[in-house]
C-alpha cells in the first residue's frame, strides 16, 4: 500500500500530467497542491502500486479522516497523475467484480478420508480463466469482503504474539492469486491488531480498506489501511469504498483500548458524494450484514442483531449519487441472488449481492457501464458459482460424483506454488498427535452437532472441567465454573488419536480467558436468562430449526459445580432455571457469596449478536426478552488461549474416556 517511487518515461510523464490538467478543469472536487496534505473536509488523493498478480492499471488511495464530516475536496500533490475521465458519453465498459466474503481462511480443507478441498485454487482456476477470456472492453476484478481470518488452522502461522508470527496465510495467498482489494472483517482483529499488521506490512501487496475503523494503537490508519480507493483498467474508473461492522469487532482490548469502529451509514454519507464524483461505477464493500437491526438468514439460522447492515447502508448510499453502486456485502455468511437478481436485494437503486461464507461459492456480478449514463441498464448479471466439496470415496457412477471436486477443477500450480508450502509450514503442528480417545460414542461429531443446543453436552462437559482443572496454574488462582458457548462447538472428535487439528477443528475461535467474580445471585440471573436460550420442546417438534447450522442464541453450557434444571414453562420468557445448586449448595443459600467464574472471550464482550449485552436475545427467541448484560462484569484478563489450556489438559491426561471428563452427569436436566 505504499506510493511506489517514480519510473515514468518521459512520454509516461507528459502524458499524465496532461491527463491531470484536463481532470482539475472537469472535477472541481479534485485540487493540486504543492506538498498536500488533507485538511478539514479533505482527503488526499496518493498514486499506489497496485497487486502485480491484479487487474487494476493504476491505483489511487484516499487518505485522511473520513469521519470528521463529510468530505467536500480530493487533493492531491502539483504533478501526481490522477484518475482521468477516459470514454466517450456512451461508451461502454463491462466490469466483472469476482467476489468472495468470510473465507475464515478456508484455503484448502484437509480431510483424511475424502481429500483435501481446494477451495481458493477452485476460485483461482475460475479467475484466470475469465480474466484470459476478457475481451478489450471487460475489466475482471478479484475482491475480498472481509472476515478472512479465524476459522481453519491456518490461523496458527499468525501465532499469539510477534514472535510467533510465520506469516498471514490468507492475504500471502490472496496476492498470489490476484486479489485486487480487501476490506477488513471483525475477525481480522481475532489475534490483536499487532499481528494483523504485521501480516498486512509483510504479506498484503494489495490495498485493505475501512472507513470507520479507528483508534488503534497499533494500526494506522492512511497507513495500513485507508478508507477508500480508486482504481483505473481499461479506462474504466472504478471507486471503492470499505465498511466494518460497528457490532462484532472485538473492541475494548485492554491491549488496544481505543480501537474503535463507527457508524458505516455515517462514514458512507461522508465519503461517497466525493468519491463518485471522480468514478464512473463505486464498488461499497460491506462488511456489515445483510438486513437491518438483524438478519434472519444464513450464519444465524434463525436472527441475529448486526446494527447498522446493508440495507441501512445501501438506503442512505443510494440518494448521494446518479453514479452506478454496487455494495458487495460479508458478515452474514448470506447467500442471495443465487438465481439471478432478487428484486428486494436492489434499495435505492444499489444493487446488494452477498457470497455466503467459507469458501462455498464465489460470487460473480457483471456489469455493463455506459459512460455519463448514470444507472440506466448499468448491470446485466448476477451469479454464484459453487464451490465443489472433495469425497474421493463417491464412484464415478453415483449421481453425486460430477458435483464433488475432482482433479482438474482448481488450478493445481497454483495449489502446489502457494498453498503447499503454507501446508508444509503447518504440517508438524497439524499431525501432531496430542492424545487418545477411548470412546466417540458421546463425544462424536454427530452427538455433538444434534445436542448442543438442546441438552447436556459431553464434550463441553470436558471442556469446562478441563478448564477448572487446568486453572490451579493460573497466575490468578483457581476458579470455581467455567462456561462455553454452544456456537463455539464446531464438530465433535472420532475415537483413537486425537490430533492437533482435530482439537482445533472442535473449536476453532480464536478465545482468550477471561474470569469473573460473580455472586451467587448473579450466577442464578445468568442461568434464568440462559434457560430461555434453550431450542424449545415444540421447536423441536415441529422441525422448523436446523440445528446442524448455527442456532445463535448465545447457549451456555457449564463446568460440573454448576447444577441445574430447565423449566422450559409455556413460552421462552417463562422459562427459568430450577433446583441449583453450586458445589452442592442450594443457590438461595450462597446468593451473597462470590465465585470466580471463567469465560471465554466472546461470551465476556457480550456475545455480539447473541445477545450477552442487555439486548433482546436473539436467534428466533420469541417475546423481545432482555438479555443479562455480563459485559458490565468485573473481569481479570488472563492472556491465557482457552483451546491451549483445552489442548495442554488432554496431553496431561494421555486419553479422553469417561473417567476422564468426556461424560454426563446430570449437571444440566433439560425438559
Amino acid at each position: 500500500m505504499s506510493t511506489p517511487k517514480s519510473n515514468m518515461s518521459r512520454r509516461d510523464f507528459l502524458k499524465s500530467t496532461t491527463v491531470a490538467a484536463g481532470v482539475a478543469a472537469l472535477s472541481p472536487m479534485i485540487v493540486f497542491r504543492a506538498n498536500a496534505a488533507a485538511g478539514p473536509g479533505e482527503l488526499l488523493m496518493s498514486p499506489a502500486t497496485p497487486n502485480p498478480n491484479g487487474a487494476f492499471e493504476r491505483l489511487f488511495l484516499l487518505k485522511g479522516d473520513p469521519l470528521a464530516g463529510p468530505v467536500t475536496r480530493i487533493v492531491t500533490a502539483e504533478g501526481n497523475p490522477v484518475p482521468a475521465p477516459a470514454l466517450a458519453p456512451g461508451d461502454r465498459r463491462v466490469l466483472r467484480l469476482m467476489h468472495f466474503n468470510d473465507m475464515h481462511n478456508h484455503l484448502t480443507d484437509q480431510h483424511a478420508k475424502k481429500g483435501d478441498t481446494h477451495r481458493l485454487s477452485q476460485m483461482v482456476q475460475k479467475l484466470r480463466q475469465t480474466r484470459s477470456a476478457a475481451g478489450d472492453k471487460e475489466v475482471v476484478l478479484f475482491v475480498s469482503v472481509g472476515d478472512d481470518h479465524t476459522g481453519s488452522v491456518f490461523d496458527e502461522l499468525v501465532g499469539w504474539s510477534p514472535e510467533e508470527f510465520v506469516t498471514d496465510p490468507a492475504y500471502r495467498a490472496y496476492s498470489a492469486a490476484g486479489l485486487d482489494i480487501a476490506v477488513l472483517g471483525n475477525h481480522e482483529f481475532d489475534r490483536g491488531a499487532e499481528l494483523l499488521r504485521m501480516g498486512l506490512k509483510r504479506d498484503a501487496t494489495f490495498p485493505v480498506l475501512s472507513a470507520n475503523v479507528h483508534g488503534s494503537a497499533f494500526m494506522t490508519r492512511d497507513e495500513d489501511y485507508v478508507c477508500a480507493a480508486i482504481a483505473e483498467a481499461k479506462g474504466l474508473r472504478i471507486g471503492f469504498i470499505g465498511l466494518t461492522t460497528a457490532v462484532d469487532t472485538r473492541v475494548g482490548q485492554p491491549s488496544d483500548p481505543k480501537l474503535a469502529v463507527a457508524s458505516p451509514v455515517e462514514a458512507i454519507r461522508n465519503v461517497l458524494p466525493a468519491v463518485a464524483e471522480v468514478c464512473d461505477v463505486v464498488v461499497i464493500l460491506s462488511h456489515c450484514g445483510f438486513g437491518s437491526g438483524s438478519h434472519r438468514s444464513g450464519k444465524a439460522g434463525a436472527a441475529r442483531m448486526i446494527g447498522e447492515g446493508d440495507l441501512d447502508i445501501a438506503a442512505a448510499a443510494g440518494p448521494l449519487t446518479d453514479k452506478p453502486i454496487v455494495l458487495l456485502g460479508g458478515h452474514s455468511h448470506t447467500k442471495l441472488n443465487s438465481d439471478g437478481i432478487d428484486a428486494d436485494n436492489v434499495v435505492d437503486g444499489v444493487l446488494i449481492t452477498q457470497a455466503e461464507a467459507n469458501g462455498k461459492y464465489l460470487g460473480d456480478i457483471a456489469m455493463s457501464i455506459a459512460a455519463e449514463n448514470g444507472r440506466k441498464a448499468w448491470f446485466s448479471s448476477v451469479s454464484l458459482h459453487p464451490v465443489k466439496n472433495r469425497d474421493d470415496r463417491v464412484k464415478a457412477d453415483d449421481p453425486t460424483f460430477a458435483s464433488l471436486e475432482h482433479d482438474g477443477d482448481f488450478d493445481a500450480a497454483f495449489e502446489a506454488e502457494t498453498i503447499a508450502p503454507l501446508l508444509k509450514a503447518l504440517e508438524s503442528k497439524l499431525a501432531e498427535e496430542i492424545g487418545q480417545v477411548a470412546d466417540d460414542e458421546l463425544v462424536s461429531t454427530e452427538r455433538t452437532i444434534a445436542d448442543r443446543y438442546i441438552r447436556e453436552v459431553a464434550i463441553a462437559n470436558f471442556m469446562n472441567d478441563a478448564l477448572v482443572e487446568r486453572s490451579a496454574t493460573f497466575p490468578g488462582g483457581q476458579i470455581d465454573i467455567a462456561l462455553f458457548n454452544a456456537t463455539g462447538l464446531q464438530t465433535g472428535i472420532g475415537k483413537g488419536a486425537l490430533t492437533f487439528k482435530a482439537w482445533y477443528d472442535v473449536m476453532p475461535y480464536a478465545d482468550n480467558v477471561h474470569v469473573a467474580t460473580m455472586t451467587g445471585a448473579q450466577i442464578r440471573d445468568m442461568l434464568d436468562s440462559n434457560a430461555k436460550r434453550f431450542v424449545r420442546p415444540e421447536e423441536l417438534a415441529s422441525g422448523s430449526l436446523d440445528l446442524t447450522q448455527f442456532v445463535s442464541r448465545g447457549l451456555l453450557h457449564f463446568s460440573s459445580a454448576l447444577r441445574y434444571k430447565v423449566d422450559f414453562g409455556a413460552s421462552a420468557a417463562e422459562a427459568r432455571a430450577v433446583d441449583i445448586t453450586i458445589a452442592g449448595a442450594p443457590i438461595d443459600t450462597v446468593l451473597d457469596k462470590t465465585f470466580k467464574v471463567a469465560f471465554n472471550t466472546y461470551v465476556s464482550l457480550g456475545a455480539f449478536g447473541e445477545a450477552w449485552n442487555g439486548k433482546p436475545i436473539s436467534g428466533g427467541v420469541a417475546g423481545d426478552i432482555a438479555s443479562m448484560d455480563l459485559r458490565k462484569l468485573d473481569y481479570d484478563h488472563t492472556g491465557l488461549v482457552y483451546r491451549n489450556e483445552i489442548i495442554a489438559h488432554i496431553r496431561d491426561l494421555k486419553v479422553i474416556t469417561a473417567e476422564t471428563g468426556a461424560r454426563l452427569d446430570g449437571r444440566l436436566i433439560a425438559g
